[in-house]
């Protein structure tokens, strides 16, 4: 924290002093004037400090806006198209409840200025007014079925199928981590099954090394994504619930065991062109877990980078397959045996000697 900041925070606990010893000082009063005398100058006093309680806690809340406005997402572009919407609803949200926050703030703090007890004035009884009841439950009931209309209509946009020529790419949480898969140039992701998991044998997701279609299935470190193109994720958890959070693209999805989900987005800026949006060397594309999910939930961090076609062409070109990490001599373990015994019998010999 800057100096100025430790001098506001000094200045806020000084007048809470003040305001506190001023109450203080107030009940000693109470007994010396008198109990009548005492509550007519205590209500004064309490009405006043509405009024200035209103003003600063506005001016304060003003302050903080514009302080940390530039360290929150709202000061960064959506980087999905998709993003986008969500973007517009977080602001028509605000709006609306930004101003219904001001007005009812305001009217509150005014009317117990305003209407603070007095000798002059005898109590209005009001008890009741059906219009008005009908007025403040059928306004927010309608604009915030307008707005789950505006949310649902989204989210099945985003969970629904994606354009074709979409790429696809698998993210498997567990604690407390994530795992990525790309299909190979069959374009298929192979079969997978919990009981073959075994990252002691190369094999973190289960991989059924026995069908054709995962010995070409890539395993990379890092999520790679074209940019302008959209991308299908399928997401999966191997242990309890997580949830796939992509800050900078305005989305998120839980990975539920047994369960496999889905959404889809095209990203708009690759991780260079958000560097120079953001002003930020160092900027990368996060996945956060947005789902509590254990001890070491605080640091189940992946990396998204968005790559121009020509990049990524590169990127895959340079992955192997993780069939071939797991079997460096290209057989699955349900076909060495018969790969053997297909071997001529002076060959095997031959093996057997040189061992």
């Amino acid at each position: 924290m800057t100096s100025t900041e430790y001098f506001i925070i000094i200045i806020a606990v000084l007048v809470f002093i003040v305001i506190f010893q001023v109450a203080k000082a107030s009940e000693y009063v109470s007994v010396l004037k008198g109990e009548k005398k005492s509550f007519a100058q205590n209500n004064r006093i309490n009405g006043f400090l509405m009024l200035v309680f209103l003003v600063v806690g506005l001016a304060a809340a003003w302050w903080c806006n514009n302080l940390l406005y530039d360290k929150t997402l709202l000061g960064v572009p959506s980087a999905s198209d998709l993003g986008e919407h969500i973007d517009s609803m977080m602001w028509i949200t605000l709006t609306i409840t930004g101003f219904v926050f001001v007005v009812t703030q305001v009217l509150l703090f005014w009317f117990a200025y305003r209407y603070q007890t007095s000798e002059k004035r005898k109590v209005y009884y009001y008890p009741h007014n059906n219009k008005l009841e009908l007025i403040w439950t059928a306004v927010p009931a309608i604009t915030l079925t307008i707005l789950v209309a505006f949310g649902l209509f989204y989210w099945f946009k985003i969970t629904g199928d994606p354009p074709k020529g979409a790429m696809e790419v698998e993210i498997t949480g567990h604690q407390f981590g994530w795992e990525y898969r790309y299909p190979g140039k069959d374009n298929v992701l192979g079969r997978q099954h919990f009981k073959l998991v075994d990252p002691s044998k190369n094999n973190p997701l289960g991989q059924d090394w026995n069908d054709v279609a995962n010995h070409d299935d890539l395993h990379p470190s890092e999520m790679h994504l074209v940019v302008n193109k959209p991308v299908k994720l399928i997401i999966r958890s191997q242990d309890v619930i997580h949830d796939v959070g992509l800050p900078h693209f305005r989305l998120k999805m839980d990975a539920v065991p047994g369960i496999p989900t889905t959404l889809w987005f095209t990203p708009k800026y690759t991780t260079e062109e958000m560097k120079k949006i953001t002003k930020n060397e160092n900027f990368v594309y996060e996945i956060a877990c947005d789902q509590m999910c254990g001890v070491g939930h605080y640091a189940m961090r992946g990396v998204i980078v968005v790559d121009t076609q020509e990049d990524f062409d590169k990127w895959m070109a340079a992955q192997k397959p993780q069939f071939l990490t797991a079997h460096p001599d290209g057989v699955p373990p349900g076909n060495k045996s018969a790969a053997a015994a297909a071997q001529p019998q002076g060959e095997v010999v031959a093996q057997a000697e040189g061992h």
